[in-house]
């Protein structure tokens, strides 16, 4: 239904594209491949006249066709894109210009809202036509930066909660997403769709979110930079929650520079998320997160290990930790102290602690209760999250019971919400556990710009705190890996050429300096070019030139 629904919706403007490829085919080498095209990059071509945002749109489609019934990351097709790029294209010949994302097409997870001709749903059924008052804060931000809205990425259902054994990337209304480094591949969670569509050029970049681990995870297995910023730096108004402790939405693009521009549109205060008040700097001179990226960026600044948060060296994580240490020289070499043993005093606390379980837990039922008032239109009545699982267990398409509601239950069978004092003993300690007696704590104890740590292990103690953390390429499994299947056994977990990530974490508001950090390393590494997915689009802008 959803891969009929993309072809109708999108063929109606996409129709007479194989007659343009015979025309144009021959000059594609002149322009930009979009694998890893980067938005300065798209940005020259479309001064210069090379092509327009109408191109790109038309180029991106054609892409996400021809590899969606495979890999099946994107949901939906905005209607309007073509609409959209002609009016910015319009707005370029008469010069203005909105800023550096100017007519540039870009992916959106499917839970953020837009109040347009698509849905937002998390993957779910039962918001399957449902409407919205208005865009959510960061899409609105988006587009007032000139972006193009292209369309929805899929999603681990419900941003991966709701379920104790479905796996990575599956979401009734989306089906299951792969990862295009290895066939059948994992591509993690929860911004899957998001992660797979930008690591093979199917726009500039997208947006993804992050409750902990879902903007990292992805982005790392998928080849990516993607940046989880600080709580409350990016409004999560009529973003589908799951705890508004924790959850967050940030980047996911290939290069630093390219998230460092969409974080850089979608940060700032909101007046519809109060968390957002508690940005430093909100009647002030933002960061230039742009300006961050600097070659020397790592001169002088002191990086912590914490080597009992990364654990030991096994026969399975020897890549990764190998990549690790020599990353570390790298990092040496281009200037930066690295002070090792840089430990989490509570590490051993953090890891037997249940007290994130019970934050978002106690978060979620209010927190999507508050979203669904919100709606509009509510075609299948659904409230609460009792509403909710009650109409995923009675809908076939969502799979039930083989993929089951446990995190609903659990959340459902709480005595206590956010407002009581069992709740805010758990937030305590997760305050504690991820700062004094984590990521904080080494951070004040041994003086550190920010810690490095391999992004497989790097996204719980910041996200306990509300922390920012950026993740950017750092290798791939090679070719004499053994093949390892999930825990459901319908994906492949471990396999030859799957990426793998090294992050840069750091204290609350931190995103300028841990970009700085991030693009040093990228730019004396450049691992993306180096680690290539085994399937990937032909379309290119030469392709649709005229349409």
């Amino acid at each position: 239904m959803v891969s009929a629904w993309l072809v109708i919706k999108a063929c109606v403007a996409f129709a007479p594209l194989t007659t343009v490829f015979a025309q144009y085919h021959a000059d594609v080498s002149k322009y930009p491949a979009l694998l890893d095209a980067t938005a300065k990059e798209l940005t020259a071509g479309l001064e210069n006249g090379d092509f327009t945002s109408v191109d790109l749109v038309q180029a991106y489609v054609g892409r996400i066709l021809q590899v969606n019934s495979t890999l099946h990351m994107v949901v939906e097709i905005n209607p309007d894109a073509w609409t959209i790029a002609k009016g910015l294209d319009d707005e370029r010949a008469n010069g203005t210009l909105r800023g550096p994302l100017h007519g540039l097409p870009i992916l959106i997870k499917n839970n953020i809202a837009t109040a347009d001709e698509m849905n937002n749903t998390a993957g779910s059924w039962s918001l399957y036509g449902a409407k919205v008052p208005r865009d959510a804060t960061v899409a609105a931000k988006l587009r007032k930066a000139g972006a193009i809205i292209l369309g929805k990425t899929n999603l681990s259902q419900w941003a991966n909660y709701r379920s104790s054994n479905s796996s990575n990337g599956w979401s009734a209304q989306g089906g299951q997403t792969y990862g295009a480094y290895y066939p059948g591949q994992d591509p993690s969670g929860s911004s899957s769709g998001s992660g797979v569509s930008s690591s093979i050029g199917l726009a500039v970049a997208a947006l993804g979110t992050e409750t902990d681990g879902s903007i990292i995870s992805p982005s790392e297995l998928n080849n990516l930079v993607g940046i989880k910023p600080t709580r409350g730096l990016t409004s999560r108004a009529l973003v589908i929650p799951i705890s508004e402790h924790q959850d967050t939405v940030g980047p996911m693009a290939r290069t630093v520079k390219d998230a460092a521009y969409v974080l850089q549109a979608i940060a700032g205060p909101d007046q519809y998320d109060n968390y957002t008040s508690a940005i430093p700097w909100a009647n002030s001179t933002a960061p230039n997160y742009v300006a961050a990226c600097q070659f020397d960026a790592l001169l002088g600044k002191r990086i912590g290990v914490p080597r009992n948060a990364i654990g030991t060296r096994t026969r399975g994580s020897a890549p990764i930790y190998d990549a690790f240490e020599a990353a570390l020289t790298v990092l040496r070499n281009a200037g930066a102290v690295i002070v090792d043993n840089t430990n989490y005093t509570a590490y051993a606390q953090y890891l037997n602690s249940t007290a994130e379980d019970t934050v978002l837990s106690g978060d979620f039922g209010p927190n999507l209760a508050a979203y669904l008032a919100q709606l509009t239109y509510n075609p299948n009545n659904v409230h609460d999250l009792a509403d909710v699982t009650n109409f995923t267990q009675h809908f076939p398409a969502e799979e039930y019971p083989s993929r089951d509601t446990a995190i609903f239950d659990e959340s459902l069978a709480l005595n206590f919400t956010n407002t009581d004092a069992q709740f805010w003993n758990a937030y305590q300690e997760d305050l504690f556990l991820g700062g004094e007696g984590g990521l904080l704590g080494a951070l004040s104890t041994y003086n550190l710009d920010a810690v490095v740590i391999p992004s497989s292990v790097a996204s719980g103690i910041s996200a306990i705190i509300g922390g920012p953390v950026i993740t950017v390429p750092l290798g791939a499994f090679p070719s004499n890996t053994t093949v390892v299947p999930n825990a459901r056994g319908n994906l492949n977990a471990t396999a030859p050429n799957i990426p793998f990530g090294i992050s840069f974490a750091g204290a609350l508001w931190s995103e300028e300096t841990l970009i700085g950090l991030a693009y040093a390393f990228e730019q004396r590494t450049l691992v993306r070019e180096k680690v290539k997915p085994y399937i990937q689009p032909s379309i290119e802008i030469g392709d649709v030139l005229g349409y």
